[in-house]
C-alpha cells in the first residue's frame, strides 16, 4: 500500500514518524510524510492549561485524516485526548519507552541537592506538584517549547534545571544530558508510547497497523486512559498515573492534586490484566470519594 502519515513539524514528532515509517516500509510499503502545524505549535508563549490542553497537538492532524488526506496519524499518546472525534480510533500502540520524567540540570546536580531557591522549569501542572511536594523552596516556572528550545533555555541560565520526560529525551539522542531520572514522579498517562490513530472504517490500514500494536503497552494504557477519562481530567489539573504488569496481573497507582500539591489524593490498585480498564476506571472512582471530586468542582466550577 502507499500510506500518508500526518505529523507535526517539530523533531521529535518527525522521529516519532519516520520510526513508524521505517518499520512500515520494512513491510513493504511505500511510505509518504505530511507535514501538519498543529494549534499547540503555534501558540509558544503560553501554559497549555490556560488554551486548551494537549488535544492542541492533535486537532489539525485529526481533521486532516477525516477529510483523509493522510491514512493514519501518529501522535505521542499523552497528547491524544481521551475522546476521539466519530470515526476515528487507535490503531496501534507501541512498546512503551521508558515512561519517567527525568531532570537535567545546569550543573548535574540532582534534585535532592538543587540549592535553595533554583529555578526549575515545566510546562506541566502535573510535574509542578510533585516538585513542591518535594522542595517547597524551589521555583517553578513555566518552560514550553520543543526539546532544544528547553535545553537551549536551560544552557543560557534561564533556569537551574529542567524537567523532560525519558522518552523524548532518549530519542532527540541527548541521552547523556540527564542528570536523572525521577522515578518517584508519576508520569503522565500514556507517557512513552506512541499511539497510531486510523478511520475507524478503513479497514485495510487497520489490517497495516495492527501489526505495530503492542498488547501489554495497550493494556497498560488502556488502564491509565480510562483512570483519566473517568476523572474527566485535562491540562487544567495535576493527575498523574501510572501502570506496570507482573505476570497476569496489572497494577496501576495514580493521583490528582490541587494546583499547590496540598490536596494530594493518590492510591494503586490491581487486577488480572484482562480488567486492565476497569481497573483503571474504580482507582478514578476510589480517589473521587477520597476527595479528587472536591478538587475537579474547585477547578471546573462544576455544580453539587
Amino acid at each position: 500500500m502507499k500510506l500518508r502519515i500526518g505529523t507535526r513539524k517539530s523533531k521529535l514528532a518527525l522521529w516519532q514518524a519516520n520510526f513508524i515509517k521505517e518499520k512500515l516500509e520494512k513491510k513493504g510499503h511505500q511510505v509518504e510524510l505530511v507535514l501538519i502545524t498543529t494549534s499547540g505549535d503555534k501558540i509558544q508563549d503560553v501554559p497549555l492549561a490556560k488554551i486548551g490542553g494537549k488535544g492542541l497537538f492533535v486537532k489539525e492532524i485529526e481533521e486532516a485524516l477525516m477529510r483523509k488526506e493522510i491514512d493514519l496519524a501518529v501522535h505521542s499518546l499523552k497528547d491524544v485526548p481521551m475522546t476521539l472525534p466519530d470515526g476515528l480510533t487507535i490503531g496501534a500502540i507501541t512498546e512503551r519507552e521508558n515512561p519517567f520524567d527525568v531532570l537535567i540540570s545546569l550543573k548535574g546536580v540532582p534534585f535532592e541537592d538543587l540549592p535553595q531557591g533554583a529555578k526549575v522549569g515545566t510546562s506541566s501542572l502535573r510535574r509542578q506538584v510533585q516538585i513542591k511536594r518535594r522542595r517547597r523552596d524551589l521555583k517553578v516556572e513555566t518552560l514550553r517549547g520543543n526539546v532544544d528550545t528547553r535545553l537551549r533555555k536551560l544552557q543560557e541560565g534561564l533556569y537551574d534545571a529542567i524537567i523532560l520526560a525519558y522518552a523524548g529525551v532518549k530519542r532527540m539522542g541527548m541521552e547523556d544530558k540527564i542528570t536523572q531520572v525521577l522515578e518517584d514522579f508519576i508520569p503522565a498517562v500514556g507517557q512513552g508510547s506512541l499511539a497510531i490513530e486510523i478511520r475507524e472504517d478503513d479497514q485495510d490500514v487497520w489490517q497495516v497497523v495492527r501489526e505495530l500494536d503492542h498488547p501489554e503497552s495497550r493494556a497498560r494504557a488502556e488502564c491509565e486512559r480510562a483512570f483519566l477519562r473517568e476523572l474527566q481530567g485535562g491540562c487544567q489539573v495535576p493527575i498523574g498515573a501510572y501502570s506496570w504488569i507482573e505476570g497476569d496481573s496489572i497494577f496501576i497507582k495514580g493521583f490528582v492534586s490541587d494546583l499547590e500539591g496540598i490536596k494530594f489524593i493518590e492510591g494503586m490498585k490491581s487486577a488480572d490484566i484482562k480488567s486492565a480498564e476497569k481497573i483503571g476506571a474504580q482507582l478514578a472512582k476510589e480517589l473521587l470519594s477520597k476527595g479528587a471530586e472536591e478538587i475537579l468542582r474547585e477547578v471546573y466550577g462544576w455544580n453539587t
